[in-house]
């Protein structure tokens, strides 16, 4: 059975303001029970989890944000945008809503960067992280196949690049992330380009995307928070996603010790809006595990 889809119209609705550093971040929360922080990816934002948002309230507090540059939330023009400022961005939003307990992560894309970050901190005693799953994203820049655009936006005319960016470019490199049978309406499409656009976005496409040389740079402190032991961790992983699908599962199964990863044949870089129903499966079984069981399987669905 489908998931009920939250239209955007009333996705933003729904949403609250808190202040970071003097900058407005639109966040939401729902639910009761253990917190769930659930973690967007680039260039989109906070309502990517729109068809898992009802079903996990249901079960706990969910929390998301668009992060800073992202959505609805702030997109100031002279800012050095960093991963692991937005790292502080979900701390400051964890206190924010008085959550001291720890915190499970579910996390996307950009968002899978973030949640290693915040795995790093908590095995250095500076976040409490519960467990933590991750979507299709760069979890080893070395396995990452970059798209044309993101080259683009990194070269020295970036800045121009971003500021041409139109509806039809991000239909041309949304379109082939995703699985052949599972590509977006044109009415997602439109609303996936309002988030972008929206508090005049495109200007800061080019600074953004400073994320990908960070991955670089940060890449063995964030390996190696996926090494070490004690936090559950899974990854779902749409398998024939070009940017980060079954290759990237395969070097996560080469690195991460016991590791629990589940592959989704015909699925591309969303699974959560390309097999939502598929991907609150998968993870209500991981949540079901007991937090002290590290499986090593390898599941398809």
């Amino acid at each position: 059975m489908p998931l009920a889809e939250i239209p955007l119209c009333v996705w933003r609705t729904r949403g609250q303001n808190f202040s970071f550093r003097g900058q407005s971040i639109r966040y939401w929360t729902a639910g009761q029970g253990e917190p769930l922080l659930l973690i967007h990816g680039f260039p989109t934002a906070s309502w990517d989890w729109h068809y898992l948002w009802a079903p996990l309230a249901q079960r706990f507090r969910v929390i998301a944000c668009d992060m800073l540059g992202f959505g609805d939330s702030a997109k100031p023009l002279d800012h050095q945008y960093s991963l692991l400022e937005q790292a502080d961005v979900q701390q400051a939003l964890l206190a924010h809503l008085g959550v001291h307990e720890p915190v499970h992560l579910l996390a996307h894309d950009y968002g899978d960067s973030v949640a290693q970050e915040l795995l790093a901190r908590h095995h250095e005693g500076l976040a409490d992280v519960a467990s933590c799953v991750f979507l299709n994203g760069g979890l080893f820049p070395e396995s990452s196949q970059l798209l044309l655009i993101q080259k683009l936006l990194l070269s020295p005319l970036g800045w121009l690049v971003g500021r041409t960016f139109g509806r039809d470019d991000v239909v041309r490199n949304i379109i082939q992330l995703y699985g052949p049978c599972t590509r977006p309406s044109e009415s997602a499409l439109d609303d996936y380009w309002s988030l972008v656009v929206s508090n005049r976005g495109t200007r800061v496409l080019h600074k953004l995307i400073g994320y990908l040389p960070e991955r670089v740079k940060h890449r063995d402190r964030w390996v190696g928070a996926l090494q070490q032991a004690g936090i559950p961790l899974r990854l779902i992983n749409g398998a024939v996603d070009p940017h980060s699908g079954a290759h990237m599962a395969e070097r996560y199964e080469q690195l991460v010790p016991k590791p629990d990863t589940v592959q989704l044949p015909g699925i591309g870089h969303y699974p959560h809006t390309e097999a939502p129903v598929q991907v609150l499966r998968h993870y209500l079984a991981f949540r079901e595990q007991p937090l002290s069981y590290l499986p090593q399987k390898v599941a398809w669905s």
